[in-house]
């Protein structure tokens, strides 16, 4: 499982020209599912996420997580970030989870999310999103468990 998270001051997703979930300063969380991949990682991920201290304290170093601030997370289902890119010039979607897994694993991933944070929004499993973010710093990190 894979999740790449931006440190955002804002972001946003939007299907079909209708916003879905929104977030302000946070975590934009773009969710990929791989194939074999279970609810125990799927718990070990979000705890990471939600753990991973990626905001500034009052001394300029990033030591605060997501909680500490009580910021947003927006996770978003991608499953492109699985892709196998090594060769030739097409990505192969191989390693990614089947559309019933990963839609699975996504809800179960937001439902657990929702329980341990008071601030969630997501896009939609399946849909051709618009997503727009603000990343803050900028700020990049690809977490795979």
């Amino acid at each position: 499982m894979i999740g790449l998270l931006q440190r955002v001051t804002q972001a946003k997703v939007e299907v079909s020209e209708t916003l879905i979930g929104e977030v302000s300063k946070g975590l934009l969380i773009l969710l990929g599912i791989e194939r074999g991949d279970t609810e125990k990682q799927a718990d070990r991920l979000l705890e990471r996420l939600l753990g991973y201290r990626v905001f500034e304290d009052d001394t300029g170093r990033m030591n605060l997580s997501v909680r500490d601030i009580e910021g947003g997370m927006l996770i978003v289902p991608q499953f492109t970030l699985p892709a196998d890119t090594q060769k030739g010039t097409r990505p192969s979607f191989t390693p990614a989870a089947s559309p019933e897994e990963g839609e699975r694993l996504y809800d179960y991933f937001v439902h657990q999310a929702n329980a341990s944070h008071d601030d969630i929004a997501t896009g939609e499993f399946g849909a051709d999103m618009q997503v727009s973010l603000v990343n803050d710093g900028p700020v990049t990190f690809w977490l795979r468990v």
